[in-house]
């Protein structure tokens, strides 16, 4: 029987240099979107889709993601018996649902290298991979959940992916191929940030991935790329040639928090939604 998709990684290894200097000595997946830090959002996501095995690549000057997932004794004493305490029920709640481990990229080898860093973690077993810097909102459930119910139809790698205007293609791995239905493209072609003259589409490739574990030995035999990097897209574009990888056009909305525009963008529209609540 197909194994149940429970483990997530979690790139963090980057260095956030978008962001300096807020990012010199904070990681940038701790920066808050309005009072919850951005790594926060993408936990819940893995782990409404059920993935409650959370893997972390992170490196140096990160341990702050690893505080965060961890009991706070002496904040927890200080704020105990006051309003303040129900602050603290969304990560008191992912506390105890998930399991954390975390294992370091020593090199900044790029996404493919990161995510083979996390097989220790994964093993043999198909697997989550977001990239908080995408903060995604799905329509009735999350964009992980989605993705993770397509993979029980289709046992094969998937990819999330959205339109971008055609001047953007350099900014993301864009996909071409054949398609299924409104949503979904069986990948053809996968191109690394590709100028606008050289795109296959305008489909790109977004921080959401469900893959299955022969991505590892594909990653291993990838020759690094631009940069002495390893791109995921590179592997997944040999895994979609030996056997299959969907692309999945995901209900919801994205917001590029690597960036400074989305970040503010996410921020206010996350404002808005508490203050409608109040």
């Amino acid at each position: 029987m197909e194994p149940m998709i429970k483990k997530c990684l979690f790139p963090v290894a980057g260095y956030g240099t978008r962001f300096l200097p807020a990012t010199k000595a904070m990681p940038k997946e701790i920066l808050p979107i309005v009072d919850k830090p951005l790594v926060q959002y993408a936990v819940e996501e893995a782990a409404e889709a059920g993935l409650t095995d959370i893997g972390f690549v992170t490196g140096r000057a990160k341990r702050a993601i690893e505080d965060h997932f961890d009991i706070s004794y002496e904040l927890e004493h200080q704020i105990a018996g006051t309003g303040k305490e129900q602050a603290l029920e969304g990560i008191r709640s992912l506390i105890e649902t998930c399991t954390f481990s975390y294992t370091r990229q020593m090199h900044m080898r790029g996404l493919g290298d990161a995510i083979l860093k996390g097989e220790t973690i994964v093993g043999d077993e198909p697997f989550g991979v977001v990239l908080a810097d995408d903060l995604c909102i799905g329509e009735e459930q999350g964009v992980l959940a989605q993705m993770v119910g397509l993979y029980r139809q289709y046992r094969c790698s998937i990819v999330a992916i959205e339109e971008v205007p055609a001047d953007q293609t350099h900014s993301y791995g864009v996909i071409d191929g054949e398609q299924i239905s409104d949503r979904l493209v069986r990948v053809t072609n996968m191109v690394e940030k590709p100028a606008p003259q050289d795109a296959p589409s305008n489909l790109a490739i977004i921080g959401r991935y469900v893959l299955t574990p022969d991505i590892f030995d594909i990653i291993r035999e990838t020759p690094p790329g631009r940069n002495g990097e390893v791109q995921i897209t590179d592997a997944l574009l040999q895994q979609a040639k030996s056997g299959c990888v969907m692309a999945y056009k995901f209900k919801g909305r994205r917001f590029d928090c690597g960036s400074v525009s989305g970040f503010v963008e996410a921020t206010n529209y996350y404002y808005d939604k508490i203050r409608a609540k109040q």
